[in-house]
C-alpha cells in the first residue's frame, strides 16, 4: 500500500508541478522535507515564494483534496517553511500556501483546481 501511496503521490506531484510550470513559477524545491514535515512544491511566483501542497484523489468519498490540508498539516507546513525561508535568506520576500487538487484517474483524465492562499501563516 505504501508504495503505492508514494507512485500516487509523484505522479499528482508532477502533474501539479507542470501545472504550476505553466502558469509561469519556477520550481525551486520539490519534497522539501526537515524534521517538522514536508513540503512537496516549492516555487517562485515572480516576488512570491510559493508553498504548496499537492492532493491527488480518485474518489471524493472522504471529501475534496483539500480538505485534507488540516489545521495540524497546515502548521507543519508553515514551520517547515519557515526552514526554508531561513535557509535561502528569504525573510523579504512574500510567502504564499496554496494548495493543488488533483481529481480523477489515469484512464478518464485528471482535474486540477489550484487554491491560491489556501491558508495564511498567523503572527
Amino acid at each position: 500500500m505504501k508504495k503505492y501511496n508514494k507512485q500516487k503521490g509523484d505522479r499528482g506531484e508532477a502533474i501539479a508541478a507542470q501545472y504550476l510550470k505553466e502558469k509561469g513559477h519556477v520550481l525551486r524545491a520539490r519534497n522539501y522535507r526537515k524534521a517538522t514535515g514536508e513540503i512537496d512544491l516549492i516555487s517562485q511566483a515572480g516576488e512570491t515564494v510559493v508553498f504548496t501542497e499537492v492532493k491527488l484523489r480518485t474518489t471524493d468519498a472522504y471529501g475534496t483534496p483539500a480538505q485534507a490540508v488540516d489545521y495540524r498539516r497546515q502548521q507543519r507546513m508553515i514551520k517547515t517553511a519557515l526552514w526554508y525561508l531561513q535557509e535561502n535568506s528569504l525573510f523579504d520576500w512574500n510567502v504564499r500556501f496554496d494548495v493543488v487538487e488533483i481529481s480523477g484517474a489515469p484512464d478518464s483524465g485528471y482535474s486540477v483546481n489550484h487554491i491560491e492562499n489556501a491558508f495564511l501563516m498567523e503572527n
